[in-house]
């Protein structure tokens, strides 16, 4: 389907970067692309799933190339470095992955839409005596006004290599930029079903593979739901007809780890006619749907803030000592202040390369941490700690300017201690 855009200047600059990017998908492929991303499915009421991940701009990326790397979407992507250019970023820019998701709110069976995140969660059924798991993928979804409407449905076919029948509304509209499409397009190379397709019950809407895998993150289809093509093959194989899906509409989603309290905040469609500075009751809502106690002004004023932001990474807001009374707000307040931010610039099976990094570390004056878990675990070396992400990825930056090392940003507890054997 042809990429649709909020203008005919929007859509014509979309369609060239697509097709640019589309050219180094052959690149990708001889690097290779990550797969989609499974994992162990929480326990009830607790919904963290994930983590995220850090990853430096190499010469001749975009964040188009990263995007498809880690198997995420180009918005969320951007969502998550507001300010890095999409399409020339600096090379040894620091790109966060948005790799960790809360889990929709809900039923935890068949496939979940959500659609201001656009991402797919997948539950397969477990076999017997098999922990159950999550996978989850990111979504191509329709233009503004033309998203696949909020419902419950199924899935009621599977099709290999299907034949796209061209809706009216399609036909006329090229038709009228002087761009006429056959009634019917088989399947190959310019396809825009792709090789694989789930139909809904739902009118005409399908989950479907692209040749436009660029496409995959945006909002720029006339409805359905477009995944990269080897998301779409794997999950092809996994899903049977009847399986429930839920399409729903949560820019904010609140879930627990533990004893902490997280909110996950993306962009609300425009559709809504809202927005985190004209109403905040949706992520009120979230919030109050998974809490059993009252929320500290302190609690609110960080979920407005990430609200605002919508980065669409999960935060704490909120943690509870498992043994508190009902409503000890000092207490989330001391619990938050015991983590920190670290730098984490290398993991070693022995100590002896553990020891050689920190010493270099030193030699650039700054406070270093060798931590392991015995001789049988790795060692890592830690730089910090920082109060914040920002103040870590500042000094992170330094190191890669001066050294070359890649190094990735990691929140622990103060209170956890160090493990490693020291030399100082």
């Amino acid at each position: 389907m042809k990429p649709v855009g909020l203008s005919r200047q929007r859509e014509r600059m979309t369609i060239h970067r697509i097709r640019w990017g589309w050219i180094l998908s052959g690149w990708l492929a001889a690097t290779g692309l990550a797969g989609a991303a499974t994992y162990p499915l929480p326990p009830a009421g607790q919904s963290l799933v994930g983590e995220i991940q850090e990853t430096r701009v190499k010469a001749g990326e975009t964040l188009l190339d990263i995007a498809r790397r880690y198997d995420v979407g180009l918005d969320e992507l951007q969502d998550a470095n507001p300010g890095v250019d999409a399409w020339l970023p600096p090379v040894g820019q620091r790109v966060v992955i948005p790799s960790q998701h809360l889990l929709p709110a809900g039923p935890r069976k068949g496939i979940v839409v959500n659609l201001p995140e656009l991402r797919l969660y997948y539950f397969p059924p477990a076999a017997p005596g098999t922990r159950p798991v999550v996978m989850t993928y990111p979504l191509g979804i329709g233009s503004e006004g033309r998203a696949i409407p909020v419902a419950e449905t199924k899935v009621i076919e599977k099709k290999v290599d299907p034949t796209w029948v061209v809706p009216d509304s399609i036909l006329a509209e090229h038709e009228a930029e002087g761009d006429p499409l056959p009634k019917t397009v088989p399947p190959g190379p310019d396809n825009p079903l792709g090789k694989y397709a789930l139909r809904l019950g739902l009118g005409s809407y399908l989950i479907h593979s692209t040749n436009h895998p660029y496409s995959v993150g945006m909002r720029i289809s006339h409805g359905c739901l477009r995944m990269y093509p080897e998301n779409i093959e794997q999950l092809f194989g996994k899903v049977a007809v009847g399986t429930p899906v839920r399409i729903i509409d949560e820019p904010y989603k609140a879930g627990w780890q533990g004893d902490v309290l997280y909110l996950e905040a993306h962009p609300p469609l425009a559709e809504a006619a809202h927005s985190p500075t004209s109403n905040l009751t949706p992520m009120v809502v979230a919030v109050t749907g998974v809490m059993n106690r009252r929320l500290d002004d302190q609690g609110w004023q960080a979920a407005a803030r990430i609200a605002t932001q919508g980065a669409g990474i999960p935060t704490p807001i909120f943690a509870q000592a498992p043994d508190t009374a009902q409503g000890a707000g000092s207490d989330h307040r001391a619990l938050l202040a015991t983590q920190a931010w670290m730098v984490q610039v290398g993991v070693f099976r022995d100590f002896s390369g553990a020891e050689r990094m920190r010493r270099m570390m030193r030699r650039l004056d700054l406070p270093v941490i060798a931590s392991t878990a015995g001789e049988s675990r790795p060692c890592r070396v830690l730089v910090g700690p920082f109060d914040s992400r920002e103040a870590a990825a500042i000094t992170g930056d330094k190191i890669y300017e001066d050294t070359g090392l890649e190094n990735v940003l990691v929140q622990i507890s103060r209170n956890s201690g160090v493990d490693c054997r020291a030399s100082d």
